[in-house]
């Protein structure tokens, strides 16, 4: 299994070219990390005519952003009714902008023709059990009081939609759907600098500081002020001295594809729908354009699991689509995921005009490009009025370093003992 790569990267249609930033300069904003969130704030600011500049340490899309399922879900892990509980009288604004989450991602898709394999035929929630089948009727009970057009599947339904008959049945979101999540990110950014943004890969923030009245980014080709700062690092998130992210639980997921498939799999997935399931350590389906299969779970592929978990993949492939028995896998990548302790993401107050979001929790496709998109409008006139969730001060999670290792020790141990449904 070594020398399988990331898919995503091998297969993105978008292209960018940048340099490093190479001398001290000045901007109206400072966009730190090329992922979802920062892409979409530096696309969203220089439309509204602020001198951007974005750096990424490494390239666009590299972290969480290039290593998605390519998933675009309308809301949280977090049910409805939880998300009330803690946010109280920001939970129903809150709730409403994600319902229209993937509505923005496609209409920035469709206006700049991007190039990420856009199909917006829905998500399917897939019942592993009984308790699978009580927990989506009840996420379909809370999501239908607040209008959410979504419908359940019984198991005939979703033998049929999926192409495998493991299941008890599904929670069908038509909001939803998928895309080429590289080359989405790749399509932001070069959006951005289609408006303005100035975008410098392969430069990272080594300090941060607000003094005289602005931020000074410091960098290995120069320091960048600028009037207002985001920081979009999330799950990769590097050390700097200054303001950072605070820690969160680190989750590693990792994706195995298949090759482009043919009469084989005609029956999997004919709708183009991307599905997961309710177990405990979750599984991800999907296919892309050319016809694969891409299976996820929890996990990393750059430790002592590796083959275990490619191992489970190969065994649970085989389960879902007997079929597909004898299919290798030709790609098989990993990325890590910044989990909350209650699974909603935060937007942390850095200090003047500066702001940093994180722990999206496995969902950064439309909260990230949403987060972005209001960070900036909050920093280019419109003020906190336009942000999803009011900024916090601080915030903390206890023990992320242990429960992050839990959950990968927990998956390990799952995918050691068979690929069960």
């Amino acid at each position: 299994m070594t020398g399988l790569g990331n898919l995503w990267t091998d297969s993105a249609a978008e292209r960018i070219e940048t340099d490093p930033l190479g001398a001290d300069t000045q901007a109206d904003l400072c966009v730190i990390g090329g992922g979802f969130t920062g892409c979409s704030a530096a696309l969203h600011a220089a439309q509204a005519g602020a001198r951007v500049i974005l750096i990424e340490a490494e390239t666009v899309g590299h972290g969480g952003s290039g290593r998605n399922v390519g998933l675009v879900n309308a809301g949280l892990w977090t049910p409805p009714e939880t998300i009330a509980e803690i946010l109280k009288d920001q939970a129903e604004a809150f709730s409403g902008k994600l319902a229209a989450a993937p509505a923005l991602v496609f209409d920035l898709i469709a206006r700049h023709q991007m190039s990420c394999e856009p199909v917006q035929n829905g998500t399917l929630h897939l019942a592993h059990n009984a308790a699978g089948l009580r927990d989506i009727a009840d996420r379909h009970r809370q999501l239908s009081a607040q209008g959410a057009p979504v419908r359940l599947l019984d198991a005939e339904e979703t033998r049929q939609r999926l192409g495998s008959g493991v299941y008890r049945g599904a929670l069908l979101d038509g909001r939803a759907g998928t895309i080429q999540p590289l080359g989405y990110v790749r399509g932001l950014a070069r959006a951005a600098i289609a408006a303005g943004a100035r975008i410098h890969e392969r430069t990272p923030a080594s300090g941060v500081v607000h003094e005289d009245g602005a931020w000074r980014i410091r960098t290995p080709g120069g320091t960048i002020r600028a009037g207002a700062l985001i920081l979009a690092t999330n799950a990769y998130h590097r050390p700097l001295d200054g303001p950072g992210v605070p820690p969160v639980v680190g989750v590693n997921f990792f994706q195995a594809a298949t090759p482009p498939l043919g009469p084989e799999a005609a029956g999997i997935l004919p709708g183009g729908e991307g599905c997961w399931d309710t177990g405990l350590v979750m599984t991800s389906v999907r296919r892309d354009r050319a016809g694969r299969v891409i299976l996820g779970a929890f996990g990393a592929l750059d430790g002592a699991g590796r083959d275990i978990h490619i191992g489970w993949a190969r065994r649970k492939l085989a389960a879902l689509f007997p079929a597909l028995r004898e299919v290798p896998f030709e790609h098989a990548w990993s990325g890590r995921i910044a989990m909350t302790g209650d699974h909603l993401p935060r937007i942390l107050r850095l200090g003047p005009a500066g702001y940093a979001a994180f722990g999206y929790s496995g969902r950064g496709i439309g909260p990230g490009t949403l987060f972005g998109k209001a960070m900036a409008e909050a920093l280019t006139g419109a003020g906190e009025a336009a942000l999803p969730l009011r900024p916090v001060e601080a915030h903390r999670d206890r023990f992320t370093a242990i429960r992050g290792a839990w959950i990968e020790t927990g998956a390990t141990l799952v995918h050691a003992t068979g690929a069960r449904v």
